[in-house]
């Protein structure tokens, strides 16, 4: 889907680059006007070559991550296979009680995580759906294109939705006659991603999961962090593992308690004794 939407955007790049070339004049004129001479190194570092160049790297490193995807597939199929074997060897340990934890807790994963990637789905439908709206308003072409990046960029938290509400905005510089137009679309997008984003999806994903809607927002800047996208990407999975495992055992399970979203209950009271 990224693919698909990054190429409509590129096609109408290369039929209107002309619009950026006017951009480009008009921006280092005003600058010029104002006493400051940057074209030449503007000329170097940025230009519409170059802006077609960045599209041409991105549609390579797709290229790349849909192999990389593939491989990680193959090895998925091969995983599955072993699924029904492995649990018989965890049942095999329940004598120590330790296979009955785990698969328990697998379980309890499995049926976690479909919840949460539902959630990230129907919030990732609504903003692909708000920013397609968004646009067809603004007049901010190829609208369809942007409503479709920003659903498959909402899978990514945060830094994909950043990247969403860039690009078009970007592009709204050479659509639109006015910088009151090109303020509002920034300002429009920035907050249909920051609502859906920083607001509504942790509260969802916590209250659909039974985790802490600050432990999500954490994991996913923590996580991210470390990796970078991938981390940001399987933030929540991680620290849906994590409580899962936790509250397994009675050791830690006061982790659990502590990341999850639910209020303990209050201690039974009883009468003494008369």
């Amino acid at each position: 889907m990224i693919a698909w939407a990054l190429s409509g955007i590129a096609e109408w790049l290369v039929s209107n680059i002309q619009r950026f070339q006017t951009l480009y004049v008009q921006f280092t004129d005003w600058l010029e006007d104002h006493g400051i001479f940057v074209a030449g190194t503007l000329a170097d570092t940025f230009d519409v070559p170059w802006l077609i160049r960045m599209f041409q790297e991105a549609a390579r490193r797709l290229n790349r991550l849909t192999g990389f995807g593939i491989l990680v597939f193959v090895f998925l199929m091969l995983a599955l296979l072993e699924t029904e074997e492995f649990r018989q060897r965890l049942a095999a340990l329940g004598k120590h009680g330790n296979g009955t934890k785990l698969i328990g807790a697998a379980k309890e994963i499995a049926a976690k995580f479909r919840k949460y990637m539902i959630v990230r789905t129907q919030l990732s439908v609504l903003t692909g759906l708000l920013v397609w709206g968004f646009a067809m308003l603004a007049g901010v072409e190829p609208a369809a294109a942007w409503g479709l990046l920003a659903f498959a960029l909402n899978y990514i938290p945060f830094i994909g939705s950043f990247v969403a509400t860039i690009l078009p905005g970007v592009f709204a510089m050479v659509q639109l006659d006015t910088w009151q137009g090109i303020i509002l679309v920034f300002a429009g997008l920035g907050v249909i991603q920051f609502l859906i984003g920083n607001y509504l999806e942790p509260l969802v994903a916590g209250a659909a999961l039974s985790i802490s809607p600050f432990a999500v927002v954490f994991a996913v800047f923590f996580w991210g962090f470390l990796w970078g996208i991938p981390g940001a990407f399987i933030g929540v999975p991680i620290l849906i593992v994590l409580i899962a495992i936790c509250a397994q055992y009675p050791s830690s399970r006061w982790i659990a308690d502590l990341l999850s979203g639910n209020a303990p209950l209050p201690p039974k009271r009883t009468r003494a004794p008369p």
